[in-house]
């Protein structure tokens, strides 16, 4: 009796359990769509005319919040990170020292986080030859971190 009883349990069909995927899907997608427009890129243009040296010991900088970029040309030819503004260049330690003092208030505005750094790019004889004046103008407006843009070393 008792076998028949469990026969007669185990022959039911069940039903299988089914989840309606569309509201998931609906959140997914709206979290996407909320991450895609509450994040900033971190974008930084490069002076199509700087051709930085090639380093063999290089590594990548792992932070890359805080940069404030100067584009060594030569002397007396520094220019701020949007290099094709009429009043992108920089001719003294003074002019450098007022432009970095204006980056770290708007870096420091942005979070407190993250630290302020000087990012020199530059030619392979213009950026060691000229970037005393560079560092010197960072260095009386408060920033102790250099950054020296190269290209990696490629083994062939």
């Amino acid at each position: 009796m008792a076998s028949d009883k469990l026969r007669a349990l185990n022959a039911k069909e069940e039903k299988e359990a089914e989840m309606d995927m569309s509201p998931m899907i609906d959140m997914v997608f709206l979290l996407l769509i909320f991450f895609i427009v509450v994040s900033s890129p971190m974008i930084v243009k490069m002076d199509p005319s700087v051709k930085p040296a090639v380093a063999f010991n290089s590594t990548a900088a792992e932070d890359k919040n805080g940069r404030i970029v100067i584009n060594v040309r030569g002397e007396e030819e520094y220019y701020k990170l949007n290099f094709n503004d009429a009043d992108a260049k920089m001719t003294s330690e003074d002019d450098i020292a007022d432009y970095v003092e204006a980056e770290v208030k708007r870096i420091k505005s942005l979070s407190t986080e993250y630290t302020p750094k000087l990012h020199l790019r530059g030619d392979k004889k213009a950026l060691f030859e000229f970037s005393q004046t560079a560092i010197a103008g960072a260095a009386r407006a408060g920033v102790n971190q250099i950054i020296f843009s190269v290209y990696p070393f490629a083994a062939e």
